[in-house]
């Protein structure tokens, strides 16, 4: 059957906005934080289904979350005993909705055994599109950034992301898929044991911090004690800088993201030089 040109245009709109695929047979109000959370839970029932083993290996075990039901990436992400097993639990993991449109699964890119770990927020189409993260423009502002204070994925820097699947149309990543990959990240920072955490952007605030910012502007001037419950008693040192996407939009922030640069630099020699 042949596509009427008025139909054609309304695809072409939905694309552009974001709308990659049709999950519901009924018109859903992605905005709604209910409907949000109500497709989130199906996704986690459904996952739950297929992680029989993993619950029975855990029954009985203490949740790590007192006062709150473990989730599925919680009971997953408790299951691994080391990077590689944690990697393969994220490409298996059906708990987030926005995997479907997602090309790839985007985990890391750098260093295993680096000591200075970046946590951005989630991928956007080229990260999506070859699998690693921070390899777009704002990926390319970033590494020249770090170049500048001697760090480099390729010899002494570790990078990841909140979210490990590209959110339709480069939106901002919900509550929900954030705490949907949260235990994820919380292991991969117990099982790597970085020196120093630099939290890019407000959405990997929320997901390490778990705060949701007023404003970068007043984080960015602060550090910080990072802890979860993997590491507890432990804690690591962490510090905020804006995202470079936002630099890209706000050029004139450069030159206090410089000044951010300047502090991390200091707090990074002991560690790149030992």
């Amino acid at each position: 059957m042949a596509i009427s040109k008025k139909d054609l245009e309304l695809l072409s709109l939905y694309q552009s906005s974001g709308s990659d695929l049709f999950f519901e047979d009924i018109p859903q109000n992605r905005q709604s934080s209910a409907t949000s959370s109500s497709i989130t839970q199906k996704k986690l029932t459904q996952a739950g289904s297929k992680s029989n083993v993993a619950h029975q290996s855990l029954k009985g075990q203490p949740s790590t979350e007192p006062g709150r039901e473990r989730s599925i990436s919680r009971v997953m992400a408790d299951s691994t005993n080391s990077f590689q097993e944690l990697c393969e639990v994220i490409k298996k993991f059906d708990g987030c909705e926005i995997k479907k449109a997602a090309t790839n699964t985007v985990i890391y890119d750098g260093q295993l055994g680096a000591k200075i770990m970046a946590v951005g927020e989630a991928p956007g189409a080229n990260e999506d599109e070859q699998g690693i993260p921070f390899c777009g423009q704002s990926g390319k502002l970033l590494d020249n950034i770090f170049k500048s204070i001697g760090l480099s994925r390729k010899e002494n820097l570790f990078l990841t992301n909140t979210i490990f699947w590209r959110p339709p149309g480069n939106r901002r990543p919900t509550s929900e898929e954030i705490d949907a990959c949260r235990p994820f990240l919380e292991k991969m920072v117990f099982l790597l044991q970085p020196k120093l955490i630099i939290i890019v952007g407000s959405t990997a605030v929320e997901s390490l911090l778990r705060i949701k910012p007023l404003s970068m502007n007043s984080l960015r001037t602060k550090n910080h004690l990072y802890s979860n419950c993997y590491l507890s008693p432990n804690t690591i040192e962490a510090t905020t800088i804006f995202h470079p996407s936002h630099l890209l939009r706000r050029p004139a922030q450069k030159k206090v993201m410089w000044f951010d640069v300047l502090k991390i630099f200091k707090m990074i020699k002991p560690f790149i030089n030992s």
